[in-house]
């Protein structure tokens, strides 16, 4: 028997970054607001502390913070013509199944993507001409500016506890900083991590090179730090533990520090843990949703929460997965390039090199999410011709360590042997005297990459799995080798006394190995409905109550980690919502 519960103004689905914000922006604005999350509340000082925390067996390989695929998973293929098979272990990419989310375990990259991403088919159009993009192709602008976006990329940064270096406040070039980041009104609330060995000798290195090395931007406080609604963060301590790990001393910019805890407060404001929503709920016309059907996974009670506006505030792939089995929204059909829910799902690529010395020890066991330097020549630096190389989009490179774990990292030169004495004595020489460089590659939508609801296997509640069909194509195949190629000559340049060079990712892409969590698209943001589900607030062409809220609106992929715009475009929803939707419901953007 189905429970029908009293109506709210709104119901989020998902407690992670997008879901934290938009809970206490608009409780605080007055709204009565229910958030449903699948996963259990967790705090730093009961479920994060040392030495705790410090358990690699519980959060790495049992993947203790992370969706459980017994429950649920997905199907993957490579394309089409493929049968799609289940994820049965979570391995490429770890959406996370806690209160926070994602946002838990990340590294704490932030970056802001600017109209490079925002306008990408116009401005490659406008260079290089419309021939230059492939048929397959599905690339498209996304409807918004940096312009319109930059004060909301400046209010997440001070509320996640950024460091980092500005290289460019308003319109004039700072030392130290990225000189190819897009105009900012401010700094950083706070200054760089402190440098470590491996990203001093790649500063020096690629600044030998001729390029621009600046240090990474990210979430992990270089000092101690109160944002501006109250949160506390502690400074880094440098500990090593940042990826798949909660942060021991609240240093981390996580939504379980930094927002949630001020949704919490609000009378306004009730969380429901252990709730697995199922499915959308809409009127008889199906141009308007009205709340959200959920299961609590605890004693399986059935319950509808009714609400003036639905939030799917969810990880990428369960926000596109609720859509599809709700039925809202076209499904995408690839052989017709027609509909709009599944389209453009992209991932990432890149490529890396691991450097061995005998004169250096790089104390790798010290560092944070962080501790990188990273160069953007070849990334949005339209000075960088991709005419000449014929790809679209860019890639980063950078070097440091990010959670070199005492069992888990072990470097050694190829041609070691995988086990045994040999091994052995490899892993202890060359611990202290390895160091990686890494370039992080953009993926562009192609017609053939997308999402749709997989015909045969389903999850705990008998709903359909997802399914993902992706490969890397030629623009990746070609971005990949100018990548390794970049990655190489600077190691080269470092004289190393061994190095497993960089290669491409050229060979079919496969869901095993970790390589990041940086899935985007599915519900895309775009100028019109014929192209995208959502329009520029992430509000639902179909049902103008519904607003879908994360990474899965970009239209295509970046080099950079999600988390800065996904911040961004949740404080830019939020604030629609408040001083525009509520005093007069409807489509706030043309169609």
């Amino acid at each position: 028997m189905v429970t029908k519960l009293k109506e709210v103004d709104a119901v989020i689905v998902g407690l992670g970054w997008t879901g934290g914000i938009l809970a206490k922006e608009l409780a605080e604005a007055g709204m009565k607001v229910v958030a449903l999350e699948r996963g259990q509340m967790r705090t730093t000082a009961n479920d994060y502390s040392v030495p705790n925390i410090r358990d690699e067996l519980r959060y790495v390989i049992r993947h203790d913070l992370m969706m459980d695929t017994a429950r649920d998973t997905l199907t993957v293929r490579n394309n089409p013509g493929q049968e799609a098979l289940p994820m049965r272990r979570l391995g490429s990419f770890l959406p996370g199944d806690v209160v926070g989310g994602s946002g838990v375990h990340w590294s704490g990259h932030t970056w802001r993507w600017t109209d490079m991403e925002f306008k990408v088919r116009s401005m490659y159009e406008e260079r290089y001409g419309k021939n230059f993009i492939p048929g397959d192709m599905t690339i498209q602008d996304w409807g918004i500016t940096y312009a319109e976006l930059e004060p909301f990329y400046d209010r997440f940064e001070y509320t996640a506890a950024i460091s980092g270096k500005a290289g460019n406040i308003k319109g004039q070039i700072q030392a130290g900083g990225n000189p190819f980041e897009a105009p900012r009104a401010r700094d950083y609330p706070l200054p760089p991590l402190t440098p470590i060995l491996a990203s001093t000798m790649f500063d020096k290195a690629a600044k030998d090179a001729g390029y621009h090395p600046f240090p990474r931007p990210s979430a992990n406080a270089s000092r101690a730090y109160t944002n501006p609604d109250g949160a506390k963060f502690g400074a880094c301590q440098y500990c090593g533990y940042c990826q798949r790990f909660g942060c021991e001393a609240n240093a981390k910019g996580s939504p379980h520090v930094a927002v949630i805890p001020f949704a919490m407060k609000s009378p306004n404001f009730e969380l429901r843990t252990s709730s697995w929503a199922t499915k959308v709920l809409k009127d008889s016309t199906g141009k308007k949703v009205t709340g959200v059907a959920y299961t609590n996974v605890l004693t399986g009670e059935e319950f509808e929460q009714p609400a003036g506006v639905v939030l799917l505030c969810a990880y990428v792939l369960n926000n596109v997965h609720l859509m599809l089995t709700s039925g809202i929204g076209a499904p995408y059909d690839p052989a017709a390039g027609t509909g709009v829910v599944g389209k453009n799902y992209c991932y990432q690529t890149g490529a890396g090199a691991t450097l061995f010395f005998e004169d250096r020890h790089f104390n790798p066991f010290m560092n944070a999410g962080g501790s990188n330097y990273t160069m953007d020549d070849f990334n949005i630096n339209w000075s960088f011709d991709r005419g000449p190389h014929g790809f679209l989009g860019g890639y980063n490179v950078g070097a440091g360590f990010n959670t070199a774990l005492p069992i888990g990292y072990r470097p050694v030169p190829q041609g070691t042997p995988q086990w045994g004495k040999a091994w052995k004595q490899a892993t202890a020489k060359h611990y202290q005297m390895a160091m990686n460089i890494g370039a992080s590659g953009s993926v562009m939508a192609n017609r053939a990459n997308f999402l749709d609801l997989d015909p045969t296997y389903k999850n705990a509640f008998g709903q359909p799995l997802m399914r993902m069909t992706f490969d890397y194509k030629d623009n990746e195949h070609k971005m990949g080798r100018h990548a390794a190629d970049t990655v190489n000559r600077i190691a080269r340049s470092m004289n190393p006394t061994a190095m497993n060079a960089a290669t491409a990712r050229t060979d079919p892409w496969t869901v095993v190995p970790y390589q990041s969590t940086h899935n985007t698209g599915g519900a895309i943001m775009g100028t019109n409905p014929r192209e995208s589900a959502l329009n520029k607030y992430l509000q639902s062409w179909d049902c103008h109550n519904l607003f879908v809220v994360g990474a899965n609106a970009f239209a295509h992929n970046a080099s950079y980690n999600p988390t800065g715009p996904v911040g961004a475009l949740a404080y830019w929803t939020a604030d629609a919502i408040k001083n525009r939707y509520i005093k007069n419901p409807g489509p706030l953007a043309p169609a």
